[in-house]
């Protein structure tokens, strides 16, 4: 009889072996995709108060305008611009993976070769935007 405290599961993985996996970028995608769309959730509040700041009033919206300069109290301002370039990733990767995502249902594009090309253009292109506007948002 074999011993089975030193035995696996089928079906399982140690943490080493899945360290050691290769995820395709597709793959990659994907995860980053569910990421960035948790990350809009839970910035949602910090969302809705830039917004609701912003428009309440010119008093406010300068205000709104000095987080960006000044900061908050001991929060300092390249705080407020990170976490606000966490944001703008975030919207731009989810939207160019969820329209990578629709065209691949819309057109039943799921070979490997598409789905490693429009990956790649996915975190070129969600990369790229960021870094513009990153640039605009930290020295603009």
């Amino acid at each position: 009889m074999a011993d089975t405290t030193t035995r696996q599961r089928p079906g399982t993985m140690r943490l080493v072996d899945a360290l050691q996996y290769r995820l395709p970028l597709a793959g990659l995608v994907s995860i980053l995709h569910r990421g960035s769309g948790m990350l809009m959730f839970f910035l949602l509040p910090f969302i809705v108060w830039l917004f609701d700041v912003s428009l309440t009033s010119e008093i406010s919206y300068q205000r709104f305008a000095s987080v960006f300069v000044a900061g908050v109290g001991f929060v300092p301002a390249w705080f407020f611009k990170l976490v606000v370039l966490a944001l703008i990733w975030s919207y731009l990767h989810h939207f160019i993976a969820g329209v990578r995502h629709l065209w691949m249902d819309a057109t039943h594009a799921v070979g490997l070769e598409f789905g490693r090309q429009s990956a790649v253009f996915t975190l070129a292109a969600s990369g790229v935007l960021t870094l513009i506007l990153g640039v605009k948002l930290f020295f603009f």
